[in-house]
């Protein structure tokens, strides 16, 4: 898709060939933003499987399935089989995982190492641990993996919410704990993993050190000022340059969990009456999650956020979650919220039959996007559920067999909460079931949105055509699946802002890549050959920059033009 997905794939292909595997590239500017451990697994995958779109998303595929595993094994060994089974399966299952791994998103495998470095700690902390010191490395190694994924809170988060869970338990001040974590071999072991790209970038990209705190355009401070005073000090008070992304309302970022986490967010009431106190591994456990949990959303509350920044938090979640429902199985809360997913899944299949009634006989000509209600707020697309905005009911006649298999999950999950065996292990069968056949159904949805989230018909459109250069309006991100697919590099008309405008201040920037209008006016009528690739509504700017009969429609799709001067 284009936006931040083709991005991260094209950069692990940059990598791939050009052989610079410190400093990420989008069309030859620096990309300073991430650490490179995400790209590294892309490209691994390319040098595996060859350089192909679903290539660049087996990284994550692989970290999805790891962290329900992982997620169940903790699960089982703190609450037993039943608890780890349902934590497992409430994380599998759950809405916010699914939608936040279809884009080439790190946080999964960010979560992954903190799902890891939180079950070291309690494991070695725990009495009966054969393997203690392992367990404390593995801790250490998993936190320093993850700095390489998205920087310090990577090592912030688990560090602050161990610390609040010792302190609670008595433990923080006490010798026989750092005794037990290995802080000296530990943090030797997180400098070896962490500190050599770090180091290695700064020295590729100078000047080596800046504390300036203020960030403003046409500025340059190298790799280090960039990656740890803009996009982690300046980011978390909301003053970093670019301003390239939104943020979620304090209300919404929290009450959106209930989406996350559903269908199994109906079970939290039951969550408050579990035990947090005690020896045993299951209130350990919990008031770990509970320290975990807390101090991620806290932390998000004062910080700028998006909706997908809290999925580290999601593991904690569901083990409270699946601790809940084996503890209250026949009791009151659980019973309770499986009566309220009967309704809403009951709701739910009434509300698709009338969707799907009402466009019965909608023509669908084209793709979905001649029936989209395109925003007029563009910065509604920094926000993942920014395009639902969009939808409009003659969309849906597009979207007839998903809507169809939807309804029938929800059928599903309804006769499952419906039925007389409302106790025990009928529901929680039925609704993971609704939810499987509800991510097929959401899946489908996305192909039929292709056209109109991806640019990939453009991109095959240009490779058939003649020799010319590619100047794409607007900033990269916005058609960065065409150069992914179309695998070459272009001119960006005014698209010196965002992500690449840092880089491009870089001493090594290539300042021919971002041109004009006025360069555009002079460049289209030369004699040589150029491609356009254009939003529809910047369809009447261009005709009034270069005239309607300048512009010659390559191809079209999803709302998107390839216009050519020739």
């Amino acid at each position: 898709m284009d936006d931040v997905d083709a991005v991260q794939a094209q950069i692990a292909r940059n990598m791939l060939q050009s052989g610079d595997w410190v400093t990420a590239r989008l069309d030859g500017v620096a990309y300073l933003e991430k650490p490179p451990l995400k790209y590294w697994l892309i490209a691994a995958s390319f040098l595996v499987f060859g350089v192909h779109d679903w290539a660049a998303r087996i990284p994550i595929a692989l970290a999805a399935v790891l962290l329900c595993w992982v997620t169940a094994r903790f699960g089982e060994w703190a609450l037993g089989r039943r608890g780890g089974l349902y934590a497992g399966l409430v994380l599998a299952t759950s809405v916010g995982l699914f939608l936040f791994t279809r884009i080439l998103l790190v946080d999964v495998i960010l979560t992954l190492t903190i799902t890891l470095g939180m079950w070291g700690l309690l494991r070695a902390l725990d009495e009966t641990e054969a393997h203690a010191g392992r367990w404390a490395l593995g801790m250490w190694a998993a936190m320093g993996t993850g700095l390489l994924l998205k920087g310090l809170i990577a090592a912030m988060f688990p560090m602050m919410a161990g610390a609040i869970y010792l302190a609670i338990t008595g433990q923080l001040s006490k010798r026989a704990t750092w005794k037990k974590l290995r802080p000296f071999w530990g943090i030797a072991l997180f400098l070896a993993i962490a500190a050599p790209w770090h180091v290695l970038a700064a020295l590729h990209n100078p000047p080596y050190l800046d504390f300036t705190m203020h960030s403003e355009r046409g500025s340059y401070h190298g790799f280090f000022w960039f990656y740890f005073i803009n996009e982690h000090v300046l980011r978390f008070l909301n003053m970093r340059y670019p301003r390239d992304y939104n943020t979620v309302p304090r209300g919404y970022f929290w009450l959106f969990h209930l989406l996350w986490l559903f269908p199994w967010s109906v079970y939290f009431p039951a969550a408050l009456g579990l035990k947090y106190r005690g020896e045993d591994r299951g209130a350990r456990t919990r008031l770990l999650a509970l320290c975990w949990c807390g101090f991620i959303l806290v932390f998000f509350t004062f910080s700028t956020t998006q909706e997908y920044y809290s999925m580290p938090c999601y593991p904690a979640l569901a083990l409270l979650l699946g601790s809940a429902m084996v503890s209250g199985e026949a009791g009151r809360p659980v019973l309770m919220g499986t009566r309220v997913l009967a309704v809403v899944t009951t709701a739910g299949v009434a509300a698709i039959a009338w969707i799907l009634w009402a466009v019965k006989g909608l023509p669908t000509p084209g793709d979905i996007a001649t029936a989209l209600n395109q925003s007029q707020n563009p910065e509604d697309y920094t926000l993942s559920l920014g395009h639902m905005a969009d939808l409009t009911l003659s969309a849906f006649a597009y979207l007839r067999l998903p809507l169809g298999i939807a309804g029938v999950a929800l059928a599903v999950g309804a006769a499952g909460c419906w039925a007389r065996w409302r106790k025990g292990w009928v529901p929680v069968a039925a609704l993971a079931a609704m939810m499987v056949l509800f991510f097929h159904a959401a899946r489908l949805a996305l192909v039929v949105f292709d056209p109109y989230l991806s640019s990939r018909p453009l991109a095959e459109a240009l490779a058939k055509a003649p020799a010319g250069d590619l100047i794409v309006d607007d900033q990269y991100y916005t058609f960065s699946s065409v150069f992914f697919y179309a695998n070459r590099g272009a001119l960006l008309l005014n698209g010196r802002v965002n992500n690449l405008v840092y880089g491009s201040y870089a001493p090594d920037a290539p300042q021919e890549v971002f041109i004009d209008d006025s360069d555009l006016q002079r460049r289209w009528r030369e004699g040589r050959r150029y491609y356009l690739v254009a939003e529809g509504p910047q369809m009447g700017r261009l005709v009034k920059l270069l005239g309607k009969e300048a512009l010659h429609v390559k191809a079209a799709s999803g709302g998107k033009f390839l216009f050519t001067n020739q």
